[in-house]
């Protein structure tokens, strides 16, 4: 009978994942090449991973004060995407505080808008959803994501808000890092993470082409079973859309 240890607390870092990567190929992780190809091969990965869909464990929220004659605003710049988003009044306040929905639109809708400095209540938000990237020139601007509401909020100061902009937003997972830290994944996606690796490293290493058949369909099986187990388990609730003309 296989005995089981009391704890929880196994977490493999970015050198055992590539390891067991290399293992799966046939081979051994042996020179600085081969961790830096498998890093970025790692790295390759999570971005196909982002683009897959909404994955739970990246789930932030945030709340961003709105200011009177203002209508744009940075967002962090990990933001992959917004889910979720409503206006908040009175934060805090266990008497009056309300959400209120907030309709995003796209891109046209909002060019089509006659007097986008039309200032109310915010009922609508457009997300500019710039790639977040940095650089080192000098001078340059940060591609930081951004939403922009309409109409701008009529009320609010930056020392004493009256709308609060309410998020939930799709964060990006964290790069490899050099071989300590332990990687940006939940216990349940580790398997589809080794996975992956192993079935990106066959593409470039010798003889992986033998392999790479079964390690696509075993990248396959796991990501289905870690990905189901991630879905968001409560029901689907319908809210009435409420508008106030102003």
């Amino acid at each position: 009978m296989p005995y089981t240890t009391s704890t929880t607390a196994f977490n493999p870092t970015l050198n055992d994942i590539v390891e067991e990567a290399f293992e799966r190929n046939g081979l051994e992780l042996r020179t600085g090449y081969d961790f830096r190809t498998a890093r970025r091969s790692l790295n390759l990965l999570l971005a196909e991973w982002a683009n897959r869909g909404i994955n739970l464990w990246t789930i932030d929220t945030g709340t961003i004060p709105l200011i009177q004659g203002v209508n744009t605003y940075d967002l962090p710049d990990d933001t992959v995407d917004l889910i979720e988003h409503v206006i908040r009044n009175y934060p805090g306040s266990e008497a009056n505080q309300i959400d209120i929905n907030i309709n995003r639109i796209s891109v046209s809708t909002y060019s089509t808008i006659p007097n986008k400095l039309t200032q109310g209540r915010p009922i609508q938000v457009y997300i500019n959803r710039r790639s977040g990237q940095t650089t080192d020139v000098a001078g340059a601007t940060p591609k930081v994501p951004q939403f922009t509401v309409w109409p701008t909020p009529d009320q609010g100061t930056v020392s004493a808000p009256f709308y609060y902009f309410v998020y939930w937003r799709l964060r990006r997972m964290t790069d490899a890092g050099n071989g300590v830290n332990v990687e940006d994944i939940p216990f349940r996606f580790q398997e589809a993470l080794i996975c992956g690796l192993a079935y990106r490293l066959a593409m470039k290493l010798p003889g992986g082409l033998e392999r790479i058949q079964l390690l696509k369909a075993q990248y396959d099986e796991s990501w289905e079973m870690a990905a189901g187990e991630d879905r968001e388990k409560a029901p689907d609730r319908l809210v009435p859309r409420m508008i106030t003309y102003r």
